[in-house]
C-alpha cells in the first residue's frame, strides 16, 4: 500500500507522518511506501529518515502526475494556503487550494481509469466553510448538516473542493472523505498567516517568556482541538468503512471533527492557572480584519457523526495545554 501526504512539511502533516511510521499500517494493511510531499522539502521531518519514507519536493499543480506515477492507494491532502493569506491574495488561494486540489483529483481519476486503482482521498477541510450574515444567521449549535455559507475566500475555496471531491466520489473516480478541522491549538513553532494563529500564539509565546498580541476581544469564543485529537480524527475518517451501521461513514457528508468550545478569556485564565504571570505577556489589541473573519466562524458544534465514529473532543482547555506541554504524545493515535 502506497500512502501520500501532501503538506507533509506542515505541523499536522509531520505529526500524521510520525503516527503512520510508528503504526506502519493503514486500516490494518501494511504500508509499503509513505510519500511526504510538499513545496517545502520535508527532510527536517522526524519521519523523513525512516526507510519506509520517500520525500518529494515540488509544486502540486506541476507535479501531481508525478505523485501518481506509481499507484497511490491513499492520499491525505493537507496542503493549503491559510485563511488570512487567502483573504489578502485571492489568486494565491485559488491556485494553492482549488487548482492544486483539482490537479490531484484529476490524477486520481486517471489512475482509476487506466490502472483500476481507486484512490482513497482524505481532504482536510475547515470550519471556515460556515459563516453568518444578518439575514441568515448560524444556529446556536452547528451540525454536519448545517448548510455551509462561507464568509471568507479560504472558506469558499474549501467548500469548492468539498463539492468537487463529493462529485468525483459519486462518479466512482475516487473514494473521497472530508474531515472539517476545527482551529488546531496549541501549535508549536512560529505564527503562520492563518486568522486563527493567535489561538496558539497567546499560549505558546507567553510560555516561552515572549509577548503575544490577541487580535480579538476576550469574550470571543472559538471551536478548537488539540493536534493529537485532530490527527486521531483525520485517521478515523480516512479508515472508516462506508455504510449506515454505527462506526461507519454514512453517505458523502463531510464529518465535522469534535470541537471544544472555549473563550479567549477562558484560555487566558487557564494559562494563568498553569503559568502564573506569563499570562500578563498577552496584550489585547482587537484587529477588525481578523475579528470579522473569526467572528463569522461557528463556535459550538453538534458532533454526532464524529461521535458515531468513536471520536470525542478534548475534555477542557487545561487538557489541551497539558498536551502541548507534554510535547503532543502521539503513540495512542
Amino acid at each position: 500500500m502506497r500512502v501520500v501526504i501532501t503538506g507533509a512539511s506542515g505541523f499536522l502533516g509531520r505529526l500524521l507522518a510520525e503516527v503512520l511510521t510508528q503504526r506502519r499500517t493503514f486500516n490494518g494493511q501494511p504500508i509499503t511506501r509513505l510519500v511526504l510531499a510538499d513545496r517545502v522539502a520535508a527532510h527536517g521531518s522526524p519521519a523523513a529518515a525512516d526507510p519506509l519514507v520517500d520525500v518529494v519536493h515540488g509544486d502540486l499543480i506541476d507535479d501531481a502526475c508525478d505523485l501518481f506515477a506509481q499507484p497511490v492507494d491513499v492520499l491525505f491532502h493537507l496542503a493549503a494556503a491559510v485563511s488570512a493569506a487567502c483573504e489578502a491574495d485571492f489568486d494565491l488561494g485559488m491556485r494553492d487550494n482549488v487548482d492544486a486540489t483539482r490537479a490531484l483529483l484529476e490524477s486520481a481519476r486517471t489512475q482509476a481509469a487506466t490502472r483500476g486503482v481507486v484512490c482513497r482521498v482524505l481532504f482536510s477541510s475547515s470550519l471556515a466553510v460556515y459563516g453568518a450574515t444578518p439575514p441568515v444567521p448560524l444556529p446556536p449549535v452547528v451540525s454536519d448538516s448545517t448548510p455551509p455559507q462561507p464568509r471568507s475566500s479560504y472558506g469558499t475555496q474549501k467548500l469548492i473542493c468539498e463539492h468537487l471531491i463529493g462529485d468525483y466520489t459519486r462518479r466512482g473516480f475516487l473514494d473521497g472523505r472530508i474531515a472539517r478541522l476545527m482551529t488546531v491549538a496549541v501549535r508549536p513553532g512560529t505564527p503562520n498567516a492563518a486568522a486563527s494563529a493567535f489561538v496558539s500564539s497567546i499560549i505558546r509565546e507567553p510560555l516561552a517568556g515572549l509577548p503575544a498580541t490577541c487580535p480579538v476581544r476576550p469574550g470571543q469564543r472559538v471551536a478548537l482541538a488539540s493536534p493529537r485529537r485532530t490527527v486521531q480524527g483525520i485517521l478515523r475518517v480516512a479508515e472508516a468503512e462506508r455504510g449506515s451501521a454505527p462506526g461507519r461513514l454514512d453517505g458523502l457528508l463531510p464529518v465535522n471533527l469534535p470541537a471544544l468550545t472555549v473563550s479567549v478569556a477562558d484560555m487566558l485564565r487557564t494559562l494563568r492557572q498553569v503559568a502564573g504571570d506569563a499570562a500578563d505577556l498577552v496584550a489585547i489589541a482587537p484587529d477588525p480584519a481578523i475579528e470579522s473573519i473569526v467572528a463569522s466562524w461557528p463556535a459550538a458544534f453538534d458532533n454526532h457523526r464524529a461521535a458515531a465514529l468513536g471520536l470525542r473532543p478534548d475534555p477542557d482547555f487545561l487538557a489541551v495545554l497539558q498536551d502541548y506541554l507534554a510535547g503532543q504524545p502521539s503513540a495512542d493515535v
